[in-house]
Protein backbone atom coordinates (compact mmCIF):
# COMPACT_ATOMS: atom_id res chain seq x y z
CA UNK A 1 0.00 0.00 0.00
CA UNK A 2 1.42 3.62 -0.78
CA UNK A 3 -0.84 5.52 1.16
CA UNK A 4 0.42 7.50 4.26
CA UNK A 5 -2.17 6.55 6.67
CA UNK A 6 -2.70 2.48 6.72
CA UNK A 7 -4.58 2.50 10.00
CA UNK A 8 -7.14 -0.32 9.73
CA UNK A 9 -9.66 -1.77 12.57
CA UNK A 10 -10.42 -5.47 12.27
CA UNK A 11 -13.44 -6.58 13.78
CA UNK A 12 -14.27 -10.21 14.70
CA UNK A 13 -15.37 -11.52 17.24
CA UNK A 14 -12.52 -15.21 17.09
CA UNK A 15 -9.57 -14.17 19.14
CA UNK A 16 -7.35 -16.52 17.20
CA UNK A 17 -8.75 -16.01 13.77
CA UNK A 18 -8.35 -11.62 14.36
CA UNK A 19 -4.38 -12.96 16.01
CA UNK A 20 -3.51 -14.71 12.61
CA UNK A 21 -5.12 -11.86 10.10
CA UNK A 22 -4.26 -9.08 11.87
CA UNK A 23 -0.33 -10.41 11.89
CA UNK A 24 -0.66 -11.14 8.25
CA UNK A 25 -1.91 -8.03 7.55
CA UNK A 26 0.71 -5.88 9.09
CA UNK A 27 3.07 -7.78 6.78
CA UNK A 28 1.10 -5.71 4.08
CA UNK A 29 1.76 -2.50 6.03
CA UNK A 30 -1.26 -1.72 7.82
CA UNK A 31 -1.33 -0.67 10.99
CA UNK A 32 -4.45 -3.17 12.85
CA UNK A 33 -5.72 -2.37 15.66
CA UNK A 34 -8.24 -5.14 16.74
CA UNK A 35 -11.80 -5.39 18.48
CA UNK A 36 -14.01 -8.62 19.39
CA UNK A 37 -16.90 -6.17 19.90
CA UNK A 38 -19.05 -3.35 18.16
CA UNK A 39 -18.94 -1.30 21.42
CA UNK A 40 -14.78 -1.99 21.55
CA UNK A 41 -14.68 -1.17 17.82
CA UNK A 42 -17.17 2.11 17.76
CA UNK A 43 -14.90 3.52 21.23
CA UNK A 44 -11.24 2.34 19.05
CA UNK A 45 -13.12 4.79 15.80
CA UNK A 46 -14.05 7.68 18.05
CA UNK A 47 -9.94 7.64 19.51
CA UNK A 48 -8.69 6.86 15.97
CA UNK A 49 -9.36 7.46 12.83
CA UNK A 50 -9.27 4.48 10.50
CA UNK A 51 -8.67 4.23 6.71
CA UNK A 52 -9.29 0.55 6.62
CA UNK A 53 -11.52 -1.92 8.24
CA UNK A 54 -12.40 -5.30 7.92
CA UNK A 55 -15.74 -6.64 9.78
CA UNK A 56 -16.93 -10.06 10.62
CA UNK A 57 -21.26 -10.33 9.85
CA UNK A 58 -21.82 -11.98 12.71
CA UNK A 59 -20.19 -10.59 16.04
CA UNK A 60 -21.21 -13.01 18.51
CA UNK A 61 -25.29 -12.34 18.50
CA UNK A 62 -24.42 -8.74 17.04
CA UNK A 63 -24.46 -7.86 13.36
CA UNK A 64 -21.78 -6.60 11.39
CA UNK A 65 -24.28 -4.59 9.10
CA UNK A 66 -24.71 -2.19 12.36
CA UNK A 67 -20.80 -2.06 12.91
CA UNK A 68 -20.56 -0.71 8.68
CA UNK A 69 -23.34 1.80 9.58
CA UNK A 70 -21.57 2.80 12.41
CA UNK A 71 -17.93 3.03 11.08
CA UNK A 72 -19.38 4.99 8.27
CA UNK A 73 -21.08 7.62 10.84
CA UNK A 74 -17.83 7.97 12.50
CA UNK A 75 -15.47 8.37 9.58
CA UNK A 76 -17.81 8.17 6.32
CA UNK A 77 -14.26 8.06 4.26
CA UNK A 78 -13.87 4.72 5.23
CA UNK A 79 -12.79 1.67 3.12
CA UNK A 80 -15.00 -1.47 4.87
CA UNK A 81 -14.53 -5.21 3.59
CA UNK A 82 -17.21 -7.70 5.22
CA UNK A 83 -15.79 -10.83 5.78
CA UNK A 84 -18.20 -13.77 6.49
CA UNK A 85 -18.36 -17.50 6.59
CA UNK A 86 -22.16 -17.09 6.34
CA UNK A 87 -22.47 -15.31 2.95
CA UNK A 88 -25.58 -14.44 1.48
CA UNK A 89 -27.11 -12.67 -1.02
CA UNK A 90 -29.26 -10.55 0.84
CA UNK A 91 -26.18 -9.89 3.73
CA UNK A 92 -24.06 -9.07 0.80
CA UNK A 93 -26.86 -6.40 -0.82
CA UNK A 94 -26.94 -4.52 2.42
CA UNK A 95 -23.42 -4.46 3.30
CA UNK A 96 -22.44 -2.70 -0.40
CA UNK A 97 -25.82 -0.82 0.11
CA UNK A 98 -24.24 0.63 3.97
CA UNK A 99 -21.47 1.56 2.22
CA UNK A 100 -18.96 -1.56 2.46
CA UNK A 101 -16.60 -1.65 -0.57
CA UNK A 102 -16.17 -4.95 -0.96
CA UNK A 103 -17.58 -8.75 0.70
CA UNK A 104 -15.60 -11.44 1.22
CA UNK A 105 -16.78 -15.24 2.24
CA UNK A 106 -14.69 -16.71 4.65
CA UNK A 107 -11.45 -18.30 4.03
CA UNK A 108 -10.25 -15.10 1.89
CA UNK A 109 -6.84 -14.68 1.04
CA UNK A 110 -5.04 -11.56 2.17
CA UNK A 111 -4.33 -10.47 -1.00
CA UNK A 112 -8.09 -10.69 -1.83
CA UNK A 113 -8.76 -8.28 1.23
CA UNK A 114 -5.95 -5.88 -0.11
CA UNK A 115 -7.49 -6.01 -3.39
CA UNK A 116 -10.88 -5.76 -2.25
CA UNK A 117 -9.83 -2.22 -1.02
CA UNK A 118 -8.42 -0.45 -3.75
CA UNK A 119 -12.27 -1.69 -5.61
CA UNK A 120 -13.76 1.48 -6.89
CA UNK A 121 -16.26 0.02 -9.28
CA UNK A 122 -17.62 -3.55 -9.70
CA UNK A 123 -16.01 -6.17 -12.31
CA UNK A 124 -17.65 -7.22 -15.60
CA UNK A 125 -15.24 -9.40 -15.95
CA UNK A 126 -16.65 -12.26 -12.95
CA UNK A 127 -17.15 -15.29 -13.92
CA UNK A 128 -21.23 -16.68 -13.86
CA UNK A 129 -21.70 -19.85 -11.98
CA UNK A 130 -22.15 -22.48 -14.29
CA UNK A 131 -24.84 -23.99 -11.94
CA UNK A 132 -28.54 -22.71 -10.21
CA UNK A 133 -28.09 -22.59 -6.21
CA UNK A 134 -28.93 -26.11 -4.47
CA UNK A 135 -32.32 -26.35 -2.69
CA UNK A 136 -30.44 -26.28 0.59
CA UNK A 137 -28.84 -22.60 -0.44
CA UNK A 138 -32.07 -21.23 -1.66
CA UNK A 139 -33.27 -22.00 1.67
CA UNK A 140 -30.63 -20.28 3.30
CA UNK A 141 -31.00 -17.54 1.16
CA UNK A 142 -34.77 -17.38 1.93
CA UNK A 143 -33.90 -17.46 5.66
CA UNK A 144 -31.86 -14.78 5.69
CA UNK A 145 -34.38 -12.33 3.17
CA UNK A 146 -37.01 -13.10 5.81
CA UNK A 147 -34.87 -12.38 8.67
CA UNK A 148 -33.86 -9.07 6.88
CA UNK A 149 -37.34 -8.18 6.73
CA UNK A 150 -37.74 -8.53 10.22
CA UNK A 151 -34.61 -6.37 11.33
CA UNK A 152 -33.23 -9.35 12.44
CA UNK A 153 -36.11 -10.78 15.12
CA UNK A 154 -36.07 -14.30 15.35
CA UNK A 155 -39.63 -14.93 16.48
CA UNK A 156 -40.90 -12.70 13.89
CA UNK A 157 -39.27 -14.12 11.16
CA UNK A 158 -40.35 -17.64 12.58
CA UNK A 159 -44.21 -16.41 12.17
CA UNK A 160 -44.03 -15.02 8.84
CA UNK A 161 -42.15 -18.44 7.67
CA UNK A 162 -44.90 -20.44 9.82
CA UNK A 163 -41.88 -22.09 11.29
CA UNK A 164 -40.82 -22.89 15.12
CA UNK A 165 -38.63 -20.35 16.87
CA UNK A 166 -36.24 -23.08 17.51
CA UNK A 167 -36.52 -24.71 14.36
CA UNK A 168 -35.20 -21.60 12.41
CA UNK A 169 -32.54 -20.35 14.96
CA UNK A 170 -31.30 -24.16 14.05
CA UNK A 171 -31.10 -23.48 10.68
CA UNK A 172 -29.57 -20.20 10.61
CA UNK A 173 -27.02 -21.53 13.32
CA UNK A 174 -25.35 -24.22 10.49
CA UNK A 175 -23.31 -22.86 7.66
CA UNK A 176 -24.78 -21.85 4.48
CA UNK A 177 -24.02 -24.71 1.94
CA UNK A 178 -21.54 -23.56 -0.75
CA UNK A 179 -24.24 -23.71 -3.95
Amino acid sequence: MTELNNNLLLLDDDVSFCDVLSRALSRQNFDVQVANSINEATESATQTTFHYAVIDLRIGQESGLEAVQKMIAINPGIKIIVLTGYASIATAVEAIKLGAVHYLTKPAEVSDIVEGFGKKEGDSELELAENPMSVKRLEWEHLQKVLKEHDGNISAAARALDMHRRTLQRKLQKKPVKH
